[in-house]
């Protein structure tokens, strides 16, 4: 495969990728201060459909584009931003695993509170709090891949 092709692929994964996670933080967020029950229930099985569809599949294309990438542009690994790159987008998929949990158990939660003609529950909310709280780093990791990509800094040392 050759290198624009496959810098192509990489462009759209990660398109897909921040897309979909803007897209179904917005949507879920705004189904959760709603604070009706059918409105999350419907939002959250959808968010979860787009995690396994888009999420899932551009969380495996993008290290292996990537690496392919360095690989046939001759980026030497050592490069401070690169290296960056890897750890910021360790950092997003470790906070990412646990949300795919979490919007599966809220799917869950307003989905009884839906059946039971109840509001949300106190769990509902705990989950949430956490999914806010994975999610607001995993959003600043990905604004900092995006900026080594296309800056690529010389200059960029690990904190000490």
């Amino acid at each position: 495969m050759d290198y624009l092709t496959l810098k192509y692929l990489h462009i759209v994964a990660s398109t897909l990728l921040f897309g979909t996670g803007i897209g179904s933080a917005f949507y879920l967020l705004l189904a959760t201060l709603s604070r009706d029950a059918r409105v999350v229930s419907a939002v959250a099985a959808y968010v979860v459909a787009a995690d396994w569809l888009f999420t899932a599949t551009t969380v495996v294309i993008q290290p292996l584009t990537g690496y392919w990438l360095v690989s046939k542009a001759g980026f030497p690994w050592t490069a401070s931003w690169l290296q960056w790159s890897v750890g910021l987008y360790v950092l997003a998929v470790a906070c990412w695993l646990p949300v795919v949990w979490i919007q599966m158990r809220l799917r869950t939660f307003s989905k009884a509170a839906v059946q039971a003609g109840s509001p949300l529950p106190p769990v509902y909310w705990r989950h949430f709090y956490a999914w806010v709280a994975l999610g607001v780093p995993a959003f600043f990791a990905f604004l900092g891949i995006f900026y080594l990509m296309v800056a690529k800094p010389v200059a960029l040392s690990w904190p000490v």
